[in-house]
């Protein structure tokens, strides 16, 4: 990691914590799921958001391992049973999620399309546990906002075989403009980017917890 990365990194952390949420920085992956299992009790009830970073990083498979009451929405066999996942979530010791960016400012900045993810993040779960790569940080929300329209939408339009435009050309189409609004975008059905959610200063200390990991997962 270069020096200046680094300066980005601990900037972050000072105004997640001066944001009321906690702030750690771990090198690598290995060490994130260390710091993960001293963040939650054995038998706790926990959930996820899904996310490619948590599954890459290994936190997935140790929230899924069986020592813990794992809400699996991936379990369910019918639309019904995964609401009840997403309602019971509300009532979980600890949910689990990454963000589509952080920035140096100590905002966490969040794009749904069922928005179960962000509703979890905002209220009900007593911990909310946010595993991100350092490619998640970025300067501000402006380039928050831009880093979702060319790096975390597009792809994850791909990985879930959703057909919208930013999956064929890369990018959100709003980004044709000179300067585009946030929410705009495709009017299709399959459009993920429906809830844009920034989290500033929490009202419950230290309830999210932010890991950055100084490598890069997830999009």
């Amino acid at each position: 990691m270069t020096n200046e990365l680094k300066i980005r990194v601990e900037t972050a952390l000072v105004n997640l914590k001066r944001n009321r949420m906690e702030a750690y920085y771990v090198e690598t992956k290995e060490q994130a799921c260390e710091l993960v299992k001293t963040l939650i009790n054995k038998g706790d009830t926990v959930s996820c958001g899904g996310s490619v970073t948590l599954k890459q990083t290994g936190v997935y498979d140790i929230i899924s391992s069986g020592d813990y009451r794992f809400l699996d929405r991936s379990a369910c066999k019918t639309p019904e049973e995964v609401e009840e996942v997403y309602r019971e979530t509300f009532r979980a010791d600890a949910f689990f999620t990454s963000a589509n960016a952080v920035t140096e400012n100590g905002e966490l900045y969040n794009v749904d399309g069922n928005s179960n993810r962000v509703a979890a993040i905002l209220y009900g779960p007593q911990s909310v546990i946010c595993v991100c790569g350092v490619n998640k940080l970025v300067k501000n929300i402006d380039e928050a906002i831009k880093r979702v329209k060319t790096k975390a939408a597009p792809p994850n339009t791909v990985r879930l075989g959703i057909e919208t435009p930013c999956a064929k050309t890369g990018e959100c189409i709003s980004l044709k403009k000179e300067s585009p609004d946030m929410c705009e975008g495709c009017h299709g059905d399959g459009r993920i980017c429906c809830n844009y959610v920034v989290c500033a200063q929490q009202r419950y200390v230290n309830r999210i917890k932010v890991i950055i990991i100084g490598e890069e997962y997830g999009y």
